[in-house]
């Protein structure tokens, strides 16, 4: 007896369940977007391919009633739409707006790379760039470049050489640029801090990954080296790792950029190490060869940013 109730409890169940399927189904089947769909594709579909469709229609009002209430759909960051196949009707998934616009800022955002530098540049662009003070100059060489690297980027673009006081915002405008070619362009940059690379690339002596990291900066996209001349650089680092990356991306004519807290002619002076009593000048000014072929000198001025007691 017992075992024929929880049999007849079972067929109740099951019943139940069928006709709320069908109950749900039913009102899928005279969801306006299934009716437009229906009456568009009258003529691709077959004579029973509502019968047959019936799972895949309440498929999608399903699914498009989750995201409508702001649930977890099946297929996050998907949206579902209608689609007539060989006379029968399926389901297809295309990626939100949102999907797409956080797609299109990841890729953006891989374009960029930055080794050792500020979180700050990763939102930097050339439009937000305060052209006060003596930064205009600077902000239209940049706003030059980007514009001449996208509309060629397979043609040699001499960068700049962004020299001035620390703190007028040098780095900020290098990730700009970066930022700019990367969405304007889907050009990619390299970003480094050349006081922390050198640290790096000594370090690296010891387990033998000189080469490959020389290698790899060296053929970036577009290269830009933050910060050079900030501390001494010592005659292996100027010669056999600045010189090599300089000396191809001059032979390669590859867009390069820089910033320095030194002029040019200062720079030549420190590379030379005329500050720690030697005179290597002719080395140094093997160096600033390249470095003048790659890029332009231009001063940024202004008021030290960094500093907030600064008046």
């Amino acid at each position: 007896m017992e075992d024929m109730r929880k049999r007849i409890a079972m067929l109740m169940d099951s019943r139940q369940w069928r006709d709320r399927y069908f109950k749900m189904v039913k009102e899928a089947l005279q969801d306006p977007e299934v009716q437009a769909f229906l009456k568009q594709h009258t003529g691709e579909l077959a004579d029973d391919a509502i019968d047959r469709g019936t799972a895949k229609i309440y498929e999608f009002v399903s699914e498009r009633n989750k995201i409508a209430r702001g649930e977890l759909p099946l297929a996050p960051g998907y949206k579902p739409t209608l689609v007539a196949a060989n006379g029968l009707i399926d389901v297809a998934y295309e990626p939100t707006d949102a999907k797409i616009a956080a797609d299109e800022e990841a890729k953006q955002a891989s374009l960029v790379t930055s080794v050792n530098m500020p979180k700050d540049i990763r939102g930097a662009s050339l439009t937000n760039y305060d052209p006060t003070d003596e930064r205009m100059d600077a902000l239209l060489a940049a706003n030059q470049f980007v514009l001449a690297v996208v509309a060629d980027p397979k043609a040699f673009h001499q960068g700049l050489y962004l020299s001035g006081p620390f703190g007028v915002g040098k780095t900020y405008l290098l990730g700009a640029i970066a930022n700019d070619l990367a969405e304007k362009g889907g050009i990619a940059s390299t970003l480094i801090h050349v006081p922390t690379f050198v640290v790096e690339m000594k370090n690296a002596i010891g387990n033998n990954t000189v080469l490959p990291k020389i290698d790899r900066i060296k053929r970036a996209q577009v290269l830009i080296l933050d910060d050079i001349g900030a501390e001494s650089i010592s005659p292996w680092v100027r010669d056999d790792v600045l010189g090599i990356i300089l000396q191809y991306r001059m032979q390669e004519k590859m867009p390069t950029l820089f910033s320095s807290n030194k002029s040019m002619e200062d720079l030549t002076a420190s590379l030379a190490g005329t500050d720690r009593g030697n005179s290597e000048m002719l080395k140094a000014k093997r160096i600033m060869e390249r470095i003048h072929f790659l890029a332009k000198e231009v001063q940024v001025g202004g008021e030290n940013r960094r500093n907030p007691l600064a008046d």
